[in-house]
């Protein structure tokens, strides 16, 4: 039998002492060769000495940060969304004129009322979500508790109350009412036609939000412009698009017929994000250009 048909066995035996092992170039040396691995130095670390334990205990401590409850309970706050939008109330109230400690209460109350709304969400979907796994959501994928999120919702609650209310009383009310519709958004009216309501009532109220703040709970302002609220309005709807160009496939999955998965069931989601970043943008422009021509307040 020609010797590259031959077997080979998976121990093979060790010659004995004084022995002659088996040839460099035979079948039986090509064969221990290949099954024997190869030994060598362990990659260098960074003094210059092998250190294999020190990649994985490094890669372990990326984990464990990742996966602690802080963290998770910020990445189930939505904080890409939450960022852009306290980041813009604070914005706009710098350029509204207020003082830097003004525009620092209006970013910590936006920071915390973008989390409520964020962990709400991500409660009520909880079920949903864990369908599609991984679904990029802590609660979803088992990471977080629902009793943690539930605890740091009501402690977020009793945060916000304190912290609106500091912005003078009737702003804080408004900022107040506009989280509740976005609650209650989440409940109800997403799955529809209407989706887009909520959202549009909630971005209204931040005018006056703004126009009615101060510092201090007794701070007293004036109403916003009509021309402000409106075009506020029409930011929330372009903001509802693009939050939820992600989920299309997921939620006509699930049966919603909201107003972006019906838009784009005609268009398509490409023209559908072309189409949100479009009057998004115009939005912003015309916030600005209003606010510019009337002011924020009457």
């Amino acid at each position: 039998m020609p010797p590259t048909l031959r077997r080979r066995t998976k121990d093979p035996a060790r010659p004995a002492d004084g022995a002659p092992g088996p040839a460099p170039g035979s079948a039986t040396g090509s064969a221990v060769a290949a099954e024997t691995p190869p030994v060598g130095p362990e990659p260098p670390g960074r003094d210059g000495r092998a250190d294999p334990a020190g990649s994985a205990r490094r890669e372990r401590r990326r984990t464990t940060l990742a996966h602690t409850t802080p963290v998770l309970l910020v990445r189930a706050a939505h904080p890409r969304v939450g960022l852009l939008t306290a980041g813009g109330l604070a914005v706009a109230a710098a350029i509204a004129g207020r003082p830097g400690r003004e525009v620092a209460l209006v970013l910590a109350t936006a920071l915390v009322g973008q989390a409520l709304l964020g962990w709400c969400n991500d409660l009520v979907d909880r079920r949903r979500d864990s369908k599609r796994l991984p679904s990029g959501k802590p609660l979803a994928d088992g990471y977080l508790d629902p009793g943690t999120t539930w605890f740091a919702f009501v402690c977020g609650l009793l945060l916000l109350v304190p912290l609106a209310i500091t912005n003078g009383v009737v702003a804080g009310c408004v900022y107040l009412g506009s989280v509740a519709i976005g609650l209650v958004g989440s409940l109800v009216l997403r799955k529809g036609w209407f989706s887009w309501v909520t959202w549009a009532a909630a971005y209204a109220l931040y005018p006056a939000f703004l126009s009615y703040g101060g510092w201090g709970g007794r701070a007293e302002g004036s109403p916003p412009e009509v021309a402000i609220v409106v075009v506020a309005a029409l930011l929330g709807v372009g903001v509802h698009v693009l939050c939820a160009l992600p989920g299309l496939v997921a939620d006509h999955e699930d049966g919603y017929r909201h107003l972006p998965l019906r838009i784009a069931l005609r268009i398509g989601a490409t023209r559908l994000l072309v189409l949100a970043l479009a009057w998004t943008a115009l939005a912003l422009v015309g916030l600005l250009v209003v606010g510019d021509a009337v002011g924020l307040s009457r």
